[in-house]
């Protein structure tokens, strides 16, 4: 039976690690170590151990995985096969040569479309009209393996990164267990990537989720999507930041300069370069959620 280890950390991953070990034999799992989370700054486990430790898989969560203990124990678990779903780390060569069948990935985009850590922001950010998952045997460089397969999703005009983080999840599961018979079978013979249309998405930081109300507000309102649930779409009010989590666009204020505040049909709204952005839902700091019109109803000062 074909010798499994699995690579992967978010919430992203888990429908690939349920998929692969009710079908395969998974010999072990590498996720990223705890992390410090929340005001308490407990230390808080990867989503991917939590599961695989239901699952009764043995698990390590090397700092790096070229630590030399890392290492003897991949050589230990001798895996025919490694698959990959949004790890966080860089696979060097010792380890993509280490498996017969080498190293699969399964990434959140169209390669050669947006390669890097954030493909789903970033396509949204773009204003795609689709995205989707794709299947790759890994090379040394980033993203830049030959294709298996890919499966398309179009772009609704509601979707959030969240959303489609769901989306993609559970198709790029389906899609690996689809594929996985062939491959092994050496029936699947993968397509080296096209030079053309190689966009990279970098991995994002929460200063990345600033708003600039001088942009045109279509700009903005993808950012808002692409931004939720991370980091967050945000601009300072009140000497605070304040989360956009939805908003709206109207075509309001015209010849009012970028930044002013407005109210338009009870909630909040901001110009920006072209139209106003109505803020629908906003998380001010230390609050939970609301809508905007609870926002204003909250005694806060905003025009």
């Amino acid at each position: 039976m074909t010798r499994i280890v699995f690579m992967g950390s978010p919430d992203f991953a888990l429908p690939t690690l349920r998929a692969l070990a009710s079908a395969y034999n998974v010999v072990g799992v590498v996720t990223q170590p705890d992390r410090a989370a929340g005001r308490g700054r407990e230390l808080k486990p990867p989503p991917v151990k939590v599961l695989a430790l239901e699952l009764n898989l043995p698990v390590i969560q090397p700092e790096k995985l070229r630590a030399p203990e890392a290492m003897s124990q991949l050589r230990e678990w001798n895996p025919d096969l490694i698959i990959v779903a949004a790890f966080g780390q860089i696979l060097k060569p010792d380890v993509l040569n280490l498996p017969r069948f080498g190293c699969i990935n399964v990434h959140a985009s169209l390669l050669p479309r947006w390669r890097g850590a954030a493909p789903i922001q970033a396509a949204i950010l773009a204003g795609d009209e689709e995205t989707g998952v794709t299947i790759m045997k890994m090379d040394a460089g980033l993203d830049t393996g030959p294709i298996l397969a890919k499966r398309a999703i179009r772009l609704k005009p509601d979707d959030t990164a969240g959303s489609v983080f769901q989306a993609l999840s559970t198709l790029g599961a389906d899609l690996l267990l689809d594929i996985l018979p062939d491959y092994l079978a050496g029936k699947l013979t993968p397509t080296p990537q096209p030079a053309e249309g190689v966009t990279y998405a970098p991995m994002l930081k929460k200063e990345d989720g600033r708003l600039d109300f001088t942009r045109p507000a279509a700009e903005l309102e993808r950012k808002v999507r692409a931004f939720n649930p991370w980091p967050g779409a945000w601009f300072e009010w009140n000497g605070s930041p304040l989360k956009v989590m939805r908003g709206r666009i109207v075509s309001v204020g015209k010849g009012l300069a970028s930044g002013t505040r407005l109210t338009v049909e009870g909630r909040p709204a901001v110009m920006c370069a072209d139209a106003a952005l109505v803020l629908e839902e906003v998380q001010p700091a230390g609050k939970k959620v609301m809508d905007g019109k609870s926002f204003l109803a909250g005694g806060r000062e905003w025009k």
